[in-house]
């Protein structure tokens, strides 16, 4: 897609390493959305499992197009959900070639959909699991008070590789995840001129191969996107790229062929695919 930046044209492909086509509000308009995501440029997407329901929905939409990929997983909030039954199935279902990751897990103690016991005990047996399929890893962090990086910690392996999802920790949280190896999804917060001050205050810190961009569509629509429609989508994903790129003095261009390199390698997608 040729996009206008300032007084230059750039042609950009991206990757939208985050996002929910799976959800049920795409479901009377998903052919046109892809389209649109087409158009925009957006030649990847890695639809994102929430509970085993949802994954087996990402599952069955990534394997319809070549564009597509999706992960398996037991959201912080649907814990309460979780099993043993519940992982093997996802671990069965994680052999299917259109699964590169395992995720979105983590901790959320914000909402409390699930008891913090219980998030704690299903995120460390899906950490175990995705090690032992040596799957990367997506992860949802909201005010955990330093429990999560604590669980990670402990647990870190030298082959373990994942995102931090929808990043939005401080700097001593940011330094921390990096020198783990792992990397920053960077979503339409963004744009949003309160919301994501101190985002954009942050971003100059991420090494570029260590950055992603994503839209957690259908939510964190960003701007202008959102002053016309609530329901995000990937060919949104341009919006948070170009302000990245804004921030950090980059080339959009070269920034969009990093994250779609950083994309590929981390969910083990050939490059040109």
């Amino acid at each position: 897609m040729e996009i206008h930046f300032g007084k230059e044209s750039v042609l950009m492909k991206l990757f939208d390493s985050h996002c929910h086509l799976n959800d049920k509000s795409y479901a009377k308009d998903i052919d046109q959305v892809l389209g649109r995501m087409a158009d925009a440029g957006v030649g990847a997407a890695m639809l994102v499992g929430v509970n085993r329901e949802d994954s087996e929905k990402a599952v069955r939409l990534a394997a319809s197009s070549p564009v597509l990929y999706a992960s398996v997983g037991v959201h912080p909030h649907d814990a309460a959900t979780c099993s043993e039954e519940t992982l093997a199935a996802l671990s069965a279902l994680a052999a299917h070639p259109k699964v590169r990751a395992w995720g979105e897990i983590g901790l959320d103690f914000n909402r409390m959909f699930s008891p913090r016991d219980v998030q704690e005990r299903w995120f460390l047996r899906q950490l175990e699991t995705a090690d032992d399929l040596d799957l990367p890893l997506i992860f949802h962090e909201r005010d955990s008070g330093g429990r999560f990086l604590e669980i990670l910690k402990a647990t870190h392996g030298e082959r373990r590789r994942g995102v931090v999802h929808c990043f939005s920790g401080n700097r001593r949280e940011l330094s921390a995840y990096l020198d783990m190896g792992y990397h920053i999804g960077i979503t339409g917060i963004l744009t949003i001129q309160q919301r994501g001050a101190e985002l954009r205050a942050l971003v100059p810190a991420i090494p570029m191969d260590r950055l992603l961009i994503e839209t957690d569509a259908p939510y964190l629509t960003p701007a202008p996107q959102k002053n016309r429609t609530r329901r995000n989508e990937p060919a949104f994903v341009v919006s948070t790229l170009l302000k990245l790129a804004e921030i950090r003095g980059e080339d959009p261009e070269v920034l969009a062929a990093a994250t779609w390199n950083n994309a590929c390698r981390l969910f083990g997608i050939p490059l040109e695919s």
